[in-house]
């Protein structure tokens, strides 16, 4: 038997940020998430990779850069899609597809705030630890989001 703990390869984490919907949602592009996530040093486009291909590139605090490609992205629907491409140094399992969602709060007590899930489905050689970590690192990236929005 495999010495390997079962674990999920999905996590999800969630917030209510106490902003309007559109100052979150205009954080919410690849980008862009370095005006808001303070793990981040830059992120940005990489010119050239693909003609049709949406690809930015994140260089984190701690020296690690990942391409991501943004698979999806809706205006409508207020979500972005993206996949990790490259990442160096390498990860430990072989794809994750993340989401990012925004949703307008239109009644109750938190009426005119924004709720955002941020989920991600990881390959099924992902480990617990690597869950562990998306799930924390998505906590601290919505709660720098909290911040930035509130600074508006």
């Amino acid at each position: 038997m495999s010495g390997r703990i079962p674990t999920s390869s999905s996590v999800i984490e969630s917030a209510v940020i106490e902003a309007p919907f559109s100052n979150v949602w205009h954080l919410l592009k690849l980008q862009d998430f370095a005006k808001f996530y303070n793990a981040l040093d830059k992120s940005e486009w990489v010119k050239g990779a693909s003609p049709d291909t949406d690809i930015v590139k994140w260089s984190f605090k701690d020296g690690t850069v990942l391409e991501v490609k943004q698979e999806e992205h809706s205006t409508i629907d207020h979500y972005i899609t993206y996949s990790v491409i490259s990442s160096q140094p390498a990860i430990s399992y072989s794809s994750v597809v993340s989401t990012v969602r925004a949703y307008p709060i239109t009644s109750g007590s938190q009426a005119g705030h924004t709720f955002v899930t941020w989920s991600g489905n990881f390959s099924s050689d992902a480990d617990a630890g690597v869950i562990e970590d998306a799930k924390f690192k998505r906590r601290e990236a919505l709660a720098d989001l909290a911040k930035a929005v509130s600074k508006k």
